[in-house]
Order: C-alpha cells, then sequence, then structure tokens
C-alpha cells in the first residue's frame, strides 16, 4: 500500500514534485503580472514622477535667471572655493534627504507580496489539505444515517457498509472500465490529474454566470467524492486540483482507476460498481454485459435522475449516451452499441425496508445538497422529519383507493401532499399510488412539472386585488377574439361552454370562468403574473416575455408541492415560507447540525390574502358551477378550494387550506394519456380524494378562520335582491351598489 503522508501531516518529500511543478508554474505567472503591472502600473507612474520632477527644476532655472537680472552686481569671488563650497553643500542635503520613487516603491513591495506573503500563505494552507491516504477503499469506516418521522418512528436507514464491496480492477470487466472512462474522463491515461483546458471552461462559466462548474478529472471526483465537500466554491476546486497533482505522482492510473470505481455513488444505498451490481442486476461486476456496463456508468454523474427504478426511460437516453461515446472513442462499434442498446434489462427485486419512499427519497435529495453524498451515506446522521407516518397511511390509503375507484375516467395515478399551513413543514408526502409499481411506481409526481389548469388562478386573481380591482369588480363574460402574430386566433372558452355576462370578481373566481381569467389576464400583463408567481415559490417560472394569455389557465407548468405551497401562503396571510421536510439533524456524535435559515418574505397582502380566502371558501359563490353540496363542501367547516383541469384532460387537481392545515391532490397517467373526457370539473377526479383527505385531516378540530386585517371591511347592500354584501380593503375603489344591474344603471345614469 502507498502511503506517502503521515497521520497528522504531509512528509515533505510527497509534496516535492507536485510543489516543484507549482512552483514553476507560479514563477511564469507572476513574471507574467511583474511584466504587465510594470507596463500598465509602474511605468505610468514612474513617468509621471519625472514629468514634475523636471517641470520643477524648469521653474528653479527661469526663477534664478530673473533674480540675476535684478541683482546688484557682486564681489569677485574664487571659482573653485564656491564650487567646493557648493558639492559639499549637495553632499550634505543627499545624506539628510529622503528621496521618493513611486514607481520602485511599489515595485519593491509587489516583490515583498508575491516572493514573501504569498508563498507563506499558500504553504499553511497547504498543510491543511486532507490526508490522501484515506483515499484506500479499505480505510473508510462508515455510519448508518437514520430517517425518523415527527415522532422518532423509523422511516428508512442509509446503512452504506451493507452494500459496500471494494473489487480488484482486474475483477471489473472492460466494458464496464471503457464505458466509464467515455462518459466520466476520456482523457484519464494522458493527463497529470487536471485538464487545464476543462478547468479554464469552468473557470469563465463561473465567472461571466456566476456558477461554479465541474470540469473535473476521474482523479479529481475520486478526490472529491472520499476527501472533500461537494461545495461549490473557487476554494474546494483549488485543492481537489492540488491533491490531484499529488496523487497521480504517487499512485498508478490503475490504482487510481480502482479505487475510483469503488468509491463513487450509483445511487440508494449502493457504494462502487460492484454494490451497484448486485443491487441494480443480483450479479457480481465481473458477470456484467456491455448493456448492462453502459447504464451503470451513466449514473454516477447522477444517481437519483438517472436511476432506472425510478425513470427508466430516462436511464435508457442516458444509456445511449454512453453507447455513443464508446463508438466515438473506437471502444465498441455501432452494431454493438445497438445490440447493447435493444437488449432487454432485468432488474434484481428491491427489498429493502422503507416507509413513505417517495418522500425518504426527497429527504435524502435534500440532505445531499446540504451535506453531501458521501455525509449522508457514512456520516451517521439522525434525521427527524415533519412527517406525520400515522396520517401518511392514511392518506396513502385514500389516494390508492380513489384512483382505483376513478379507473373508469382512464385514471391510473395519483399524489397528494398535506403541509402544515403556518410552518410549511411536509405532513404527508404521497407520489404515487404504489412506490414499488413496476416500471413507474417510485416516479414522484409530487415533484414532477405538470400543467396546473385553472388551479393556478388564484395567482392572477391575487394580482388583481393587489392592483385596481376589489372582489365587487365586474367582469366579462362574453365572447372575445385575441390576435396573436404569428399564432391562430386565441378564442378562450369557459369549462361548461356557456357566456355568463357581466359577473363579480368573486363570482368569476368561485365558479372558475375562465373567459374573465385570461382578460384580467391581458389586463394586468402575463409577466406581472409570472413575477407574482416567482415571487410565491414557482421557481421555474422566469420573466422573459415567452408566456402568454394561457398563463392565468395553467400554460406553465408547475410542481404540486410548490403549488401546495403557493396555497398555503395565503393561509399564512399573505408570507412565504419555503417548503420544509426538517425539524432536527444531528451528526454522529449527536450535535445539532440544522438550522432554520428560511427567510420569510410577503409578496401578498394580508388583506388580499383574506379577500381570496373569503372567496374560494365561499360555497354560495361557487354553487353556480359546483351545486351546493359538491367534493368540495366540508360540513361544518370552512376550507378554502379550488380545481384544475387541463385542456384534453391530461391533469385534474384540487387543492385547499385552512390556517393549519393545506392539502393538494393530483390524479392523471404518468405518460400524459388524456383521461376521459366525461371527467367533470375536477370534481370527478382529484376533488373526492381531496375531501377525503381533509376531512381525516381536520377530524376532531375546532373550525379555524382567517382572522380579518384591520384594513379589511365589510359593506352591507340592502338595495340589492337578495341582501349582499362585499369585503373591501380600506382605500381601494368602492362602489355605490353592490348588485351589478344596479350599477349598470348607475353608470347610464353618470
Amino acid at each position: 500500500m502507498l502511503n506517502f503522508f503521515t497521520p497528522d501531516t504531509f512528509k515533505l518529500e510527497a509534496l516535492i514534485i507536485p510543489a516543484t511543478i507549482l512552483m514553476k508554474e507560479y514563477v511564469v505567472f507572476i513574471a507574467d503580472i511583474i511584466k504587465t503591472v510594470g507596463y500598465f502600473v509602474i511605468w505610468p507612474i514612474d513617468r509621471f514622477a519625472a514629468f514634475i520632477t523636471n517641470l520643477k527644476n524648469k521653474w528653479k532655472k527661469k526663477g534664478s535667471k530673473e533674480k540675476r537680472k535684478v541683482s546688484k552686481k557682486k564681489p569677485f569671488v574664487n571659482t573653485k572655493k564656491r564650487k567646493s563650497r557648493n558639492r559639499r553643500r549637495v553632499q550634505k542635503a543627499k545624506r539628510h534627504k529622503i528621496v521618493f520613487h513611486p514607481g520602485s516603491f511599489f515595485m519593491g513591495g509587489l516583490i515583498v507580496i508575491v516572493f514573501g506573503f504569498v508563498p507563506y500563505e499558500f504553504y499553511k494552507w497547504l498543510r491543511q489539505l486532507p490526508n490522501p491516504s484515506n483515499l484506500i477503499a479499505e480505510s473508510i469506516g462508515n455510519k448508518s444515517t437514520k430517517i425518523l418521522d415527527k415522532d422518532g418512528r423509523l422511516l428508512y436507514e442509509i446503512y452504506v457498509d451493507k452494500k459496500f464491496a471494494p473489487v480488484k480492477l482486474s475483477q471489473i470487466p472492460e466494458s464496464v472500465v471503457r464505458a466509464t472512462i467515455a462518459v466520466e474522463d476520456d482523457n484519464f491515461y494522458k493527463h497529470n490529474g487536471i485538464r487545464l483546458g476543462s478547468i479554464v471552461r469552468a473557470g469563465l462559466k463561473t465567472f461571466f454566470e456566476g456558477e461554479v462548474q465541474g470540469g473535473s478529472t476521474i482523479t479529481q471526483q475520486l478526490i472529491k467524492n472520499v476527501l472533500l465537500s461537494p461545495e461549490q466554491t473557487i476554494s474546494r476546486k483549488l485543492k481537489e486540483a492540488i491533491l490531484s497533482i499529488i496523487v497521480e505522482t504517487k499512485y498508478s492510473k490503475d490504482q487510481i482507476l480502482e479505487m475510483y470505481l469503488n468509491n463513487i455513488p450509483y445511487g440508494g444505498t449502493s457504494w462502487g460498481v460492484q454494490s451497484a451490481s448486485q443491487k441494480f442486476f443480483g450479479k457480481n461486476v465481473w458477470e456484467l454485459n456491455l448493456s448492462e456496463s453502459s447504464l451503470l456508468a451513466g449514473l454516477p454523474s447522477s444517481p437519483s435522475r438517472y436511476s432506472p427504478l425510478s425513470d427508466l426511460d430516462l436511464a435508457k437516453e442516458r444509456q445511449k449516451y454512453v453507447l455513443n461515446r464508446m463508438i466515438d472513442l473506437h471502444y465498441i462499434t455501432q452494431e454493438q452499441a445497438d445490440e447493447a442498446y435493444a437488449e432487454e434489462l432485468v432488474f434484481a427485486e428491491q427489498t429493502d425496508y422503507i416507509q413513505a419512499p417517495h418522500f425518504v427519497d426527497y429527504v435524502r435529495r435534500e440532505l445531499e445538497e446540504k451535506y453531501g453524498r458521501r455525509m449522508v451515506d457514512f456520516g451517521g446522521l439522525t434525521v427527524i422529519t415533519t412527517l406525520d407516518l400515522s396520517l401518511h397511511r392514511e392518506v396513502q390509503n385514500t389516494v390508492t383507493d380513489g384512483v382505483i375507484e376513478s379507473a373508469k375516467y382512464s385514471i391510473t395515478n395519483g399524489a397528494a401532499i398535506v403541509l402544515d399551513t403556518e410552518t410549511a413543514g411536509i405532513l404527508a408526502y404521497v407520489g404515487s399510488v404504489d412506490y414499488f409499481t413496476e416500471d413507474w411506481g417510485a416516479y414522484d409526481v409530487i415533484t414532477a412539472y405538470r400543467q396546473p389548469g385553472s388551479s393556478i388562478k388564484p395567482l392572477t386573481y391575487a394580482l388583481a386585488l393587489s392592483s385596481n380591482y376589489t372582489a365587487a369588480s365586474v367582469l366579462k363574460d362574453a365572447p372575445v377574439t385575441y390576435k396573436i402574430e404569428g399564432q391562430p386566433d386565441y378564442k378562450p372558452v369557459n369549462y361548461d361552454g356557456k357566456y355568463h355576462g357581466d359577473v363579480t370578481l368573486r363570482a368569476a373566481l368561485a365558479n372558475s370562468y375562465n373567459i374573465p381569467a385570461v382578460r384580467l389576464s391581458k389586463a394586468l400583463g402575463p409577466d406581472n403574473i409570472i413575477s407574482l408567481g416567482r415571487s410565491m415559490g414557482l421557481s421555474n417560472w422566469e420573466v422573459d416575455g415567452s408566456y402568454g394569455l394561457s398563463v392565468t389557465l395553467g400554460g406553465k407548468e408547475v410542481r404540486l408541492l410548490d403549488l401546495a405551497n403557493l396555497y398555503a401562503t395565503l393561509g399564512r396571510k399573505g408570507v412565504y415560507k419555503k417548503v420544509s421536510p426538517f425539524i432536527s439533524i444531528k451528526d454522529s456524535k449527536g450535535y445539532e447540525i440544522y438550522w432554520d435559515t428560511r427567510v420569510e418574505t410577503r409578496p401578498v397582502s394580508e388583506g388580499v390574502a383574506y379577500i381570496l380566502w373569503s372567496i374560494l371558501s365561499d360555497n354560495t359563490a361557487r354553487t353556480p358551477a359546483f351545486g351546493p353540496r359538491s367534493s368540495l363542501y366540508i360540513p361544518n367547516y370552512k376550507v378554502a378550494v379550488k380545481t384544475g383541469t387541463t385542456d384534453e384532460k391530461r391533469d385534474n387537481w384540487t387543492l385547499g387550506f385552512t390556517p393549519s392545515y393545506t392539502v393538494g391532490v393530483w390524479v392523471g397517467n404518468n405518460n400524459n394519456d388524456p383521461m376521459n373526457r366525461y371527467l367533470a370539473s375536477g370534481l370527478s377526479g382529484a376533488a373526492p380524494i381531496w375531501n377525503e383527505i381533509i376531512q381525516k385531516v381536520l377530524e376532531g378540530k375546532p373550525d379555524e378562520k382567517l382572522s380579518m386585517p384591520e384594513n379589511v371591511f365589510m359593506k352591507v347592500d340592502e338595495s340589492c335582491k337578495p341582501e349582499r354584501s362585499e369585503l373591501f380593503i380600506k382605500g381601494s375603489d368602492i362602489p355605490r351598489h353592490l348588485c351589478v344591474t344596479q350599477r349598470d344603471k348607475d353608470e347610464s345614469a353618470d
């Protein structure tokens, strides 16, 4: 075993070769800096100083001549004595006078910094680098990470040691080695640990776009996975590069490749290629064929994303990319690649114990983003989450049974999430009807991007109420056509195919009429709707002018996770807070390492949030479209709720909230196949599931209502038949009459 480091610090000889390489590059680099600085900084300073000196001398000479002209004739003085006396005065002055030369001073300071301070600081920093002897796979000590629900019940234990099985390079088939090199580092056997071209490209990307990018060799990836944290910083990349040079001077390429293949993550609890081979295919690595090898080689760059257990189609796309790279490098022929890609892959049965599996996958991704893959797999963390396992199980059963009952509507899948409205903590997280369904069960709909249909409308109305509209504003529900350059005319229609004339804003939103919403989108501007949506957590929305008026009807994709939190933001009286699954995270020694650093913002005023809650919980207002006792009605409880169905019935949503709980439900088909055309406005798909879940959540709890803000008041108009009332924010445009027909008469009289 090559061990060129003491347990605590570097051996001096281990640094000689890399230090020599680095010093050579450093000296050349510094010389170029000095030349450049000298030309652009020192030379102008020196020239300016010379100019000032010359100017000063000229003025002195001019003054001497004028004095000689007006002076009286002096007695004769011996010339030799005068010269001798002047010479002595000059010498004396030079002894006591300090002459400042800016160029020389600047150059001296630069030299001190470059050859004194910088090398000393670099030496101190170098001594703090991790010990590369830890690269040896056998030296890894593993501790399991436990993911628990809010009451301490075990959801999943990440115990990589059970899945860690290092093998010799000679046991790994050539197909695995070549596929890995092709996709990760095709110049592995040619470089000295780093590729300057890739580093420069990554550096430019970082400088100009503010995003720290990769550009790593296999050696650098090995260093990052085993010795360093995954933080994306310049300092970490520099450490990675220096350690890579050191490792390349002491280890052979085959040794590095062997350690790499034994120390990279392949997904789940698999750490190393042998563990991955057993996990995915139930066989040893030396038994893998080209098809299996190319699929495994594509996993390390993003194990969760490319896992064939969660998304086989994406995994096959990645496999095709790996095979094409092998063709480009002449490792295989086109015929071999086609044969490998067409081969049917048989995966081993996954038998790991896991509760709330979609939620566990989500938590694991969040942990890896915070602390890195290795810390999660080996760090022995104890993670207490916000999940209520008992509630989650009930929600899972409700979703599964609801989808089975909705099979007549050509619905095959469903998802649901329950949030604590106040804290934005996740209480239940059901990503599909059955995580273990072959091919698509592990696909997480909660974090998938789907079109929200009319369930996004509250966003448009929030912007309207924040502008010069009120809940009593009259909107036209009549035919309208919009001319769009280069596209067919846009003619929005209502879900029921009818027109309802002049309607109040409350009625338009409560009954989910499309035409008034599109008219509002035109008046407010789609970009302004997008901007508000982004501030309320729809992070994939960008204000780039690419969205049309149909954004108010769900023309842009969202995640169920984010959309549910948008509704929860209204339940928090307009305060946005990012969703979090964590209560506590402790390291292996029991120290707390998690702090809630989420920043609260207010994208919507308290008054607007209150009025939207009032409209969405107004069962009377929505009765014309949904009936008095629909699935949106919860007896003895006031719950704000909205449905949504996309064009061609591809997605069906229901979302609702109280001050304490927010529930979001989606049903449809993973492959985007349309549902039955007789699906009725959300009431036949997601709404019944939502109704059952919200009733279970609220069971035994008192009815909660949002408290009315001080700047909101209710106006009652007794002249309307029947009597009408409406909520207004103080200072808004308040009509004399609340009944639409009377307002028409008032406008005619005016």
